[in-house]
């Protein structure tokens, strides 16, 4: 499992972090505070706070495609 944080701050940008996302055949979860949401889930991500950086999950080891897919969404 790997963990990074992301930013994702409009409409837009959700709509594209969904779609990458759900290409993946393992799961991928955001945390905010403490609600785990599903990252494949479009309406799940839009009812967080998304002023703020939120916690991704991926839990798979072999990820290094998804992560250079949302590479301007990571915070570094």
């Amino acid at each position: 499992m790997k963990t990074v944080n992301v930013e994702i701050t409009t409409i837009e940008d959700v709509k594209k972090f969904v779609s990458t996302v759900a290409k993946c055949d393992y799961d991928v979860d955001i945390i905010s505070g403490r609600y785990a949401i599903d990252a494949k889930s479009i309406m799940g991500i839009f009812s967080l706070d998304l002023s703020k950086p939120l916690e991704m999950r991926i839990h798979s080891d072999d990820c290094d495609e998804l992560l250079a897919a949302l590479d301007k969404y990571i915070i570094k």
